[in-house]
């Protein structure tokens, strides 16, 4: 594997600044990563103080550390997860933009996983919830370094349900009879169910969204409890489907003023306090636990779309479309962050270290004990600790405007330019088009975070900034050309298509009120159809 991200990681042990014992005197920790899909900054009480239904990660906020200045190193699912796995932007891992349901491909194969350098350090290696980054041979979690998988190999609203939740515009149930009753919607999947997978095997088809929050629990909760009575450390990556639509339908009534999504985030704050206690039960102390975003909120679904907090992107807002999922406005990358060690990581701190989602790997591999390919960016600094200096953050093209994975914005300290700029599908219908800078547009976050007034270009600052928005541009350009670059498989083929059952109408795998109830009750663990 090729170098991470541009020069530009920030060693978790300085950022965290509490890292300072000697590994050997804790052993192997476990790893707990949990990723939400499509939350905003603004959607934890920690971060924005008008948000009231986040009790239990504001706890964790409380009793770690909070970063306020973290991104995802694109703006949108595949790519995200990609680069959070792989340690890796996808122009260098190739992964620009999501896969289908019919890919064929994924995360190529030659690229190193963070499972797969855990499981190495003789980690017990889990991934509960979604993929998307390849579900057809090779490209399945069980073939990346995962022991164990369960969950759905893309996005969910990416099949249909007989529980389809809420989404704008609605979509319909899946089909019981044949084409003739079909109801094509656009946006919407209605050929094909959303599969569930334990392993390779589909267990569910289609999925019960309204029961999915509680399984994932279930089956996290499971995983933590055999790794710990294993004696082998554990690595767990649980990516939620929360707050993506379809959401789910809550067990009860609304009880915010912020109606459905409010409900689903209180489902979701739950959730994350379930895992939390676990993980406690069983050694509070030996688990380093992450929370945090896959992208900004999708701003297209309305009222079903997270808080943006202040970064509104106030410039783009002014010429249509959104800043937020799919940009590189601060909207679109700018994600929640917690990290929970107790003993190992302050409580009660803010962190305003510039840091990206690459920065995962290197710093979980270092407190692993185990190894990770060769960077050329580790150095030993004061306190002995590996330091990732991110000097540099680089913000790709994840489709508002222009080439999907293409370099459009960097962020060099406190001033983030603007080579290219655009709007995503914003609640109105509107989007911005693509409008290319040269000079670039220079915002100076320190003052401007809403992002509204760029840097006058004939001003003292300007001119003083952009020789070196210049040189570090071109510098990250020149090192991701000449860096083992992948390429990811974009080929797509209908039979690749999980599907359990061909016979019946949307692949069903059973009918109505038998296999599904007994496995949405934990009674009945049956593989249906192994998807190689």
């Amino acid at each position: 594997m090729g170098t991470p991200s541009p020069r530009l990681v920030l060693a978790l042990a300085v950022a965290l600044a509490g890292l300072s014992a000697p590994r050997a005197a804790y052993g192997q920790p476990n790893f707990i990563v949990i990723l939400a899909d499509d939350v905003g900054w603004g959607d934890l009480g920690a971060n924005w103080a008008e948000t009231k239904e986040t009790p239990h990660l504001d706890e964790l906020a409380a009793e770690g550390t909070r970063f306020v200045d973290f991104h995802s190193a694109a703006s949108t699912c595949s790519p995200s997860r990609a680069s959070l796995l792989t340690g890796r932007l996808g122009a260098r891992n190739g992964v620009t933009h999501n896969f289908a349901v019919t890919s064929v491909g994924g995360l190529p194969l030659n690229e190193t996983t963070l499972a797969e350098v855990l499981r190495e350090a003789g980690y017990s290696t889990g991934a509960i919830g979604k993929w998307h980054l390849g579900h057809h041979g090779r490209h399945h979690p069980s073939f990346r370094g995962f022991d164990y998988y369960f969950g759905i190999p893309y996005s969910h609203d990416m099949g249909c349900t007989d529980t389809p939740g809420y989404n704008l515009p609605p979509c319909p149930p899946c089909p019981w009879h044949g084409a003739a009753a079909r109801v094509v919607r656009k946006d919407c999947y209605t050929e094909v169910a959303l599969p569930l997978f334990e392993n390779l095997a589909i267990v569910q088809q289609p999925v019960n969204l309204s029961s999915l929050a509680a399984r994932y629990a279930e089956e996290a909760a499971r995983f933590i409890r055999r790794a710990s009575d294993s004696g082998r450390p554990f690595f767990l990556y649980l990516a939620l489907a929360h707050m993506h639509v379809p959401l789910g339908v809550p067990p009860l009534p609304p009880t915010s003023g912020r109606g459905i999504y409010g409900a689903s985030l209180s489902e979701m704050d739950a959730l994350v306090g379930r895992i939390k206690q676990v993980a406690d039960s069983h050694g509070k102390g030996n688990t380093l636990l992450w929370f945090a975003g896959d992208n900004g909120p999708w701003a297209q679904k309305c009222e079903l779309a997270g808080r943006l907090g202040p970064f509104v992107g106030a410039w783009q807002q002014q010429r249509g479309g959104s800043s937020a999922k799919q940009t590189t406005w601060e909207g679109g990358h700018r994600v929640p962050a917690l990290a929970y060690w107790p003993g190992r990581i302050p409580a009660k701190r803010t962190s305003r270290a510039l840091l990206s989602k690459p920065s995962v790997l290197p710093s979980t591999a270092r407190h692993s004990h185990g190894s990770m390919p060769s960077s050329g960016l580790l150095c030993n600094g004061p306190t002995g600790a590996f330091l990732f200096f991110l000097q540099v953050l680089l913000h790709p093209n994840s489709g508002a405007a222009g080439k999907d994975g293409e370099i459009e914005t960097l962020r060099l300290a406190q001033y983030k330019a603007f080579y290219t700029t655009g709007g995503a599908m914003a609640c109105d219908g509107s989007i911005g088009p693509a409008e290319h800078h040269q000079p670039p547009l220079i915002f100076n976050l320190d003052r401007d975070i809403q992002e509204q007034q760029p840097l006058d270009v004939a001003s003292r600052e300007y001119q003083a900034v952009l020789p070196a928005v210049s040189r570090a541009y071109a510098q990250a350009l020149e090192d991701i050309a000449t860096d083992n670059v992948s390429v990811a498989d974009y080929s797509k083929d209908p039979a690749v298509t999980p599907c359990c059952n061909a016979q019946h109408v949307a692949c069903r795998c059973q009918a109505p009120g038998t296999h599904a109830a007994a496995l949405d009750h934990g009674t009945e663990r049956r593989a249906m159809r192994l998807c190689l």
